[in-house]
């Protein structure tokens, strides 16, 4: 079982959306995803709870994390949103970097276009490692 860790900031945007259409999409017995951030929010910013609730996904359960060495250590692969040089270097983990604009606090027509590139994104990772 692979697991791609999705790290963004605050956990409350980006890296939820790519983890929600990563578990939607992807092939439960070959992988899952988590995410994390690396000064997390107290909650998924609102915006994201509309649009990701427009297509099915509901995060309102969801509690932003922090990112640890440790849970970073438990991933096949590390996904970064805007995090940089916060992000975990993590030996043997494989690494990418997703320059993706944060939607806290845009619009909803923009927060719905940075929710379809993410899942674009989600969709040609899944293909390229055969995970669908």
């Amino acid at each position: 079982m692979e697991t791609v860790l999705f790290a963004c900031v605050h956990n409350a945007g980006r890296s939820q959306m790519a983890a929600a259409w990563f578990n939607r999409l992807a092939d439960e017995r070959k992988a899952r995803a988590v995410s994390a951030g690396t000064e997390p929010g107290s909650g998924v910013h609102p915006e994201v709870l509309t649009t990701m609730k427009e297509v099915g996904l509901d995060l309102s359960s969801q509690v932003p994390r922090f990112l640890s060495e440790e849970l970073a250590g438990t991933a096949t692969m590390l996904v970064t949103m805007g995090c940089g040089e916060a992000c975990p270097v993590v030996p043997g983990v494989k690494r990418d970097d997703w320059p993706l604009e944060d939607p806290k606090g845009k619009a909803v027509e923009r927060v719905r276009a940075i929710r379809d590139e993410i899942k674009a994104r989600v969709e040609k990772l899944i293909a390229v490692e055969g995970w669908a």
